[in-house]
């Protein structure tokens, strides 16, 4: 464990049950598995504590050590359903650490290996953001355009219903009021309000907005070749 000011544990939980694309954390990107990703850019973060995987998935756990992250302990199969819950996940993940190595974080992250074109820059600085400010959690967000709230709708009784109120049909996107989404590259929060509270929020949560390119979710076939693209780019220009 490298020694920091603060306790700090990143959590990558990576299943092995995915539907829509089997093993979707090893399946190769642009030349290496998925989940590497993001395994590669918190080892090279100058806050975090520790990394580890959270996973039930053999091969996913010889995936994460062969790429330098630590998988200390292996996920219960009631964590890595369809319908287990993120939060559930990573206080199974403290409480592993914690019970292993004697000692209590200050803060824990979770990385989804979902979004691989997050940075160190990216974890750092919401950690930074998080300590600084003292809030109960950072949480990752990119800007809503095309598909703000104002554009959507419901259907009820066969007919189109308005989901929020425009103050003028069709608004151009330049005048819609900032929306933001939650893109799941980074939930950092303090220990104790994951424990205790059951939340990555807490009662003070703030932003750290990220651009759409960095905010990438892979959750098909299309994600995948877009991020591929992406990351392609992004190396010819170094």
């Amino acid at each position: 464990m490298r020694k920091k000011k603060y306790a700090i544990l990143a959590v990558i939980p990576a299943r092995g049950g995915s539907k829509s694309i089997p093993r979707k954390n090893i399946k190769p990107l642009a030349g290496k598995p998925l989940l590497t990703y993001s395994i590669t850019e918190a080892l090279k973060s100058k806050l975090l504590t520790r990394v580890v995987v959270s996973s039930e998935d053999k091969r996913i756990i010889r995936t994460a050590k062969r790429y330098g992250a630590e998988a200390p302990f292996v996920r219960p199969k009631a964590l890595a359903t369809d319908t287990a819950l993120a939060v559930p996940t990573i206080q199974h993940a403290v409480r592993e650490m914690e019970r292993q190595e004697n000692t209590t974080y200050d803060y824990v992250v979770m990385l989804q290996p979902t979004t691989p074109l997050r940075t160190t820059r990216h974890i750092d600085a919401c950690l930074l953001q998080l300590i600084r400010t003292k809030a109960d959690s950072v949480i990752s967000v990119v800007r809503v355009w095309d598909k703000h709230p104002y554009r959507m709708k419901t259907i009820k009784r066969g007919r189109l219903v308005d989901f929020g109120k425009e103050t003028k049909e069709n608004m151009p996107r330049q005048s819609l009021p900032p929306v933001y989404l939650r893109n799941g590259a980074i939930y950092a929060c303090k220990r104790n309000v994951l424990m205790r509270q059951n939340s990555f929020k807490g009662k003070d949560s703030r932003p750290y907005i990220m651009t759409e390119e960095e905010s990438v979710n892979i959750d098909s076939v299309l994600d995948f070749q877009i991020a591929e693209l992406l990351i392609k780019n992004r190396r010819s220009k170094r």
